[in-house]
């Protein structure tokens, strides 16, 4: 496969803007993408790494025949960037025709960065050996986690949670009235609830996708 004359894929740290340029490219078929953490601004001095990030192809690419695109994580970026070790990557999954696009979640225990940021490799390598590592690593992580990696808890998850969120804030609202002394909460206590869960969505998408205390 000759080097593309344009870039083939896309890629979106959350929160950053859109990268196409593939910071160096070892070989034809292999591109890296050195991503820098978010720079700080009056607004938000104190920037979080991000912890998501989008792949996916770019419209109107087609890889070859039988391929697609297998997306790593570099487990030495420093090493990497200074040419002192060999390149170490760990395997994220990949997209291609049929799934043009993914999303990964980076927690930072597991992706490793430097001081400026991470390196994602994309390969373009046989489409059944990159389905294949796909399900296994489904498998593997279903099987430690009862989740697939990168995938968020589902629906039913995060509605229990965020019950189990409104009832630990509401119980200390409750009072008993009547005769039979039947237990109420005042509606302003869940309007309070509501505008602090709204925050607190606010400056942490991903604090459901957490276990609650």
């Amino acid at each position: 496969m000759a080097a593309p004359s344009q870039p083939l894929f896309g890629l979106v740290p959350a929160g950053q803007p859109l990268i196409t340029s593939p910071s160096s490219q070892p070989t034809p078929t292999s591109f890296l993408y050195a991503i820098p953490h978010s720079v700080p601004t009056p607004a938000n001095p104190n920037p979080k790494p991000f912890s998501h990030l989008t792949v996916f192809l770019l419209p109107g690419v087609v890889l070859p025949e039988n391929t697609a695109a297998a997306i790593y994580i570099a487990q030495n970026p420093a090493a990497l960037a200074s040419g002192a070790e060999p390149p170490n990557f760990r395997f994220l999954g990949g997209v291609g025709p049929g799934k043009e696009s993914a999303v990964f979640k980076l927690s930072p225990s597991s992706s490793p960065s430097t001081a400026k940021g991470i390196v994602i490799g994309i390969s373009i390598e046989d489409a059944g050996s990159v389905a294949e590592r796909i399900q296994q690593l489904h498998a593997d992580s279903t099987t430690s986690t009862g989740t697939g990696a990168g995938e968020q808890p589902s629906t039913q998850v995060l509605a229990q949670r965020i019950i189990q969120n409104a009832f630990n804030f509401l119980a200390g609202f409750s009072g008993k009235v009547g005769a039979e002394g039947v237990e109420v909460v005042p509606l302003k206590a869940f309007q309070e609830w509501w505008r602090k869960f709204e925050n607190k969505v606010r400056n942490d998408p991903t604090f459901l996708e957490r276990e609650q205390d």
